[in-house]
């Protein structure tokens, strides 16, 4: 028995990015767009602090106890820029005052949002086509950001293929 809590003693702590996630709660969201704060390029650094009494080598290579309030690292997770668009908003303008171009002067369209009002949504072909545009996500924010959406939200990912897309071929006969 004293052998193997020896072995298991002599064995190196991982470094604290190793760290298995639940061992670290990550702080640094923002409440109200329920995303990392400091999102740029589509990535952001979060800290992590090591629970308590878990022992890691930091960036530096030195191990430590920590004690949970310390930074251990900064994990860099993938996030969307939001700048104040909501997406229930969007859509409600769109369902309700679509008529009017209400939802495309919300996102930043001007323009298109005056044309919707002269001419009445277009009659009202213009004021569906937005509504499916505007909740399919595919018509966003003029700035190119993104919506806030509910973190558990009907949030649209999309999927493109390029020459680096692996393509399994069929193989029954």
């Amino acid at each position: 028995l004293a052998a193997l809590e020896g072995a298991a003693g002599s064995e190196p702590p991982l470094k604290c990015e190793e760290l298995r996630l639940g061992q670290y709660p990550e702080r640094g969201w923002d409440n109200s767009t329920q995303e990392p704060m400091n999102c740029t390029n589509h990535t952001a650094y979060v800290q992590c602090l090591p629970a308590p009494n878990i022992t890691c080598r930091d960036h530096l290579g030195i191990e430590k106890v920590f004690t949970g309030r310390e930074v251990g690292f900064y994990k860099p997770i993938e996030c969307r820029n939001v700048n104040g668009y909501s997406y229930k908003v969007a859509v409600a303008l769109s369902l309700f005052l679509g008529w009017l171009g209400a939802d495309r002067f919300y996102l930043g369209y001007p323009a298109l949002g005056l044309l919707k009002f002269c001419t009445v949504g277009f009659c009202g072909i213009g004021s569906l086509i937005d509504f499916i545009l505007i909740s399919m996500q595919i018509v966003g924010p003029s700035d190119g950001s993104s919506y806030i959406i509910d973190y558990y939200g009907a949030r649209l990912t999309r999927l493109t293929i390029t020459n680096a897309t692996f393509r399994k071929m069929q193989t029954y006969p």
